[in-house]
């Protein structure tokens, strides 16, 4: 069996003495999108932060491409071809567009800058027409393909994205998740998406796990997952 590109065994992470994680167990094979769902305050972004090593684990380990990152700081993971758009985009207001796009390119020394920019423009064409705009003076979804886009910039081979639909219009969400499956299709890109939007993530996805008060309480393949009693009862209502 292949080995996954990023493997997570008996994880905690404490705030404190809240614990956060209790004992998660999560698997990215490459190429897949996985996703990871639950509810408001389940841990999820907790398990996004603590793979870049803020929080760090207290106990168990996270492999990434067969290194051990557990213990690893957060600036030399990010060198390993991981990167993460996070919970509530987090661009930087003042700079302009094209000026936040090069700070996602610092990781790889500007290399192929201009090339990846032009990239970026294709991908996301509104990001072209707001070039020297300022990122604070974008709508929520621009922002939100600003952050994407920041991401690719240094060329990831593990993109993890943290709600991206959220605060988005359904229309504008649905453009972003299209975007994330064309990667993916196209370009072998590996995903680890957290989402509270449990029906576009596991339509999207080709496995889910679902978490609960910091632990994972099932896991299996994404359109397997929104068949689940369970999972339609507490996720789903309304969330099409």
């Amino acid at each position: 069996m292949t080995e996954p590109l990023l493997s997570i065994r008996g994880v905690t992470a404490y705030y404190g003495a809240i614990a956060a994680l209790k004992g998660v167990d999560v698997d990215v094979g490459e190429g897949e999108i996985v996703t990871l769902i639950g509810a408001n305050g389940a841990g999820k972004s907790t398990l996004m932060m603590t793979i870049f090593g803020a929080p760090q684990a207290r106990d168990g380990s996270i492999v990434y491409d067969g290194q051990d990152i557990t213990r690893t700081p957060t600036h030399k993971i990010a060198q390993l071809k991981i990167a993460q758009s996070p919970e509530g985009r987090r661009i930087f207001p003042r700079m302009s567009v094209i000026e936040n796009l090069k700070m996602g390119a610092a990781v790889t020394g500007y290399a192929h800058y201009e090339a990846d920019l032009q990239r970026m423009f294709d991908i996301f064409p509104r990001l072209k027409e707001r070039a020297n705009q300022r990122g604070g003076t974008l709508s929520g979804g621009e922002q939100q393909m600003l952050a994407i886009a920041r991401a690719l910039m240094s060329r990831p081979r593990l993109l993890m994205l943290d709600e991206p639909s959220l605060g988005l219009a359904p229309l504008i969400a649905k453009q972003i998740f299209a975007v994330i499956a064309e990667l993916n299709r196209t370009e072998g890109l590996t995903v680890f998406l957290v989402e509270q939007n449990a029906y576009h993530a596991l339509k999207l996805a080709h496995r889910g796990y679902v978490m609960v008060n910091g632990q994972i309480t099932l896991s299996g393949a994404g359109r397997e997952l929104l068949e689940r009693e369970e999972v339609r009862a507490a996720y789903l209502e309304g969330g099409r």
